[in-house]
């Protein structure tokens, strides 16, 4: 195993956007009817995708929820603060890179996301390549989005080891040959227990 390649989304990062909106004040009523339906819309993949402008997600929003406009604004676009640091994890990371492994990101995330929830951030300098969806407008579990990984950085599937907290996602790695494993409910506990045994 010479290659790492991780998910960013409750892999190298947590979310908190319900616990955001209550510290803001909101009603749990408000925070879950707006953050579901952000990221349970149905185009919600094609704003990974590139496809689709966040403010072209936000506009559907706000047609089935016009008196919280302002709320659906600043939901979307708080960044840092829907985001769960994970140092234990970043640490991990650095020490794979001390010991020779290849670092990849493949992740799925919009344009406009992507560095409101990633910028600063350490994993970000550790990493030797990556390739993000909106990138190039595939998105996982599509095998495009993998190949085109694998092909940018002349990477041997059988020689790399893939973290994502979807199902979906590592079997379609599998499905090309590459390791996977399921970081289930996005837990950090388990993918550091995973991690560790790398080190």
């Amino acid at each position: 195993m010479k290659n790492i390649i991780f998910d960013i989304g409750s892999v190298l990062i947590g979310y908190r956007w319900r616990e955001m909106c209550l510290e803001a004040g909101w009603e749990e009523d408000k925070a879950d009817k707006i953050g579901r339906e952000f990221f349970d819309n149905p185009i919600w993949p094609d704003v990974d995708a590139g496809i689709v402008s966040i403010e072209e997600l936000v506009s559907v929003v706000v047609k089935k929820y016009p008196q919280w406009e302002e709320e659906a604004r600043w939901f979307i676009t708080s960044g840092k603060k829907m985001v769960v640091e994970r140092p234990k994890v970043w640490e991990a990371v650095r020490k794979l890179k001390e010991k020779g492994y290849k670092l990849y990101l493949l992740s799925n995330y919009s344009g406009e996301l992507f560095p409101l929830h990633t910028d600063g951030f350490p994993f970000r300098e550790l990493v030797d390549g990556g390739v993000i969806s909106y990138q190039i407008r595939e998105i996982k579990p599509n095998p495009a989005i993998y190949q085109h990984l694998l092909q940018k950085y002349q990477l041997k599937p059988e020689e790399c080891l893939f973290f994502d907290d979807r199902p979906e996602n590592t079997e379609a790695a599998r499905k090309l040959g590459i390791e996977a494993v399921t970081v289930e409910d996005g837990s950090e506990e388990l993918l550091l227990q995973e991690l560790e045994k790398l080190l």
